[in-house]
């Protein structure tokens, strides 16, 4: 490979190679290099001392029982080579490092800001315009039955920075094809961005272990060209505007992945039969189960946990307007 520009070689395995996935995003640019430095270096340096290890081995092995070890007088020059090369190469790939990572870190002054908010067990994408795309597998459900996509959808060519935090536990989101990965965590913000080079669909996971339905956290980074974008948009901030039926609701806030509406207990208690009645709460006392408890155990769960559940379930206040919290109480205390 000598004499073969770096790039080219970068360009020979933009459709992903044995190594890494797919290229589609200028951010590989800022990741790639470091990788393969480091796997230069590394096989490179295995390769040396297996071979210099294998020689001595033959060279200087024991013949018979008259063979004896001798001391060597020791080299200070040598022992200087062996510090210098090794910290040489380690500053090396600190440099490199960092400035991947810089570069990763500020996104260009245009960017199209998408705030990415994580949750047991699915993501939310928030637009500049107000447009909310959630994620969970129960609204992906009805958007596919609807004939609609669910997933990040951002235009090719644009760079787009991802505001991410999370609203109960730790998350992480990542993008194999973009080489991007970024934690979100609860009462604070943090950013990383791309630029999408190929429009497709590609995953995008969370890489933090947070519960038993972790596995259920994928969904798509969808990139179409700006004509197909903008389309796309105007459709799903007309959509968005439409009121839900308390059935969309419950789906688009993940509620069946803790609640169950046919008398099955999951992380949280089913939610079937349940107003009217009397529920025994952590600390002792009981409280009965009327519109505005049930109100409250959505916007506030925390405040009156039921007896024989953790207190994991995120606030979800903000998450519905004023009518949607109705729509959704109305829904609950209709289930037999």
């Amino acid at each position: 490979m000598s004499g073969v520009p770096f790039g080219a070689v970068l360009d020979s395995v933009r459709e992903g190679s044995f190594w890494m996935p797919p290229d589609a995003s200028v951010t590989t640019q800022f990741v790639d290099p470091v990788f393969y430095y480091i796997l230069g270096l590394t096989t490179f340096f295995f390769v040396a001392i297996v071979a210099v290890g294998a020689y001595f081995a033959i060279r200087y092995r024991k013949r018979s029982d008259a063979d004896r070890t001798h001391p060597s007088a020791g080299s200070h020059t040598l022992e200087a080579v062996l510090a210098i090369i090794p910290s040489i190469l380690m500053a090396t790939i600190f440099w490199v490092g960092f400035r991947g990572y810089i570069n990763l870190s500020v996104p260009p002054p245009d960017a199209l800001e998408i705030r990415t908010v994580g949750q047991k067990w699915f993501w939310t994408f928030e637009y500049p315009n107000g447009m909310v795309m959630n994620t969970s597998v129960e609204n992906a459900k009805l958007r596919e039955e609807a004939g609609l996509e669910t997933g990040l959808v951002v235009p090719i060519g644009q760079p787009v920075k991802l505001i991410g935090h999370s609203r109960d536990v730790l998350h992480s989101m990542f993008v194999p094809a973009f080489r991007i990965k970024k934690d979100v965590m609860p009462n604070r913000y943090t950013s990383i961005w791309f630029e999408a080079t190929k429009t497709g669909t590609y995953d995008f996971f969370c890489t933090e272990y947070c519960g038993k339905d972790h596995s259920r956290m994928i969904t798509k980074v969808i990139v179409k060209e700006q004509a197909d974008y903008d389309a796309w948009l105007e459709e799903e901030t007309k959509n968005s505007a439409k009121p839900k039926s308390g059935s969309e609701l419950f789906a688009q806030g993940g509620c069946t992945a803790c609640h169950s509406l046919a008398g099955v207990a999951g992380a949280g208690p089913a939610l079937n039969g349940l107003f009217g009645r009397d529920e025994a709460l952590a600390d002792g006392t009981s409280v009965k189960a009327d519109e505005n408890y049930i109100r409250e155990s959505i916007v506030n769960p925390t405040a009156k946990v039921v007896n024989g559940y953790a207190p994991v379930m995120p606030p979800f206040a903000g998450t519905f307007s004023d009518e949607e919290l109705d729509t959704l109480v109305n829904y609950i205390k209709n289930q037999k």
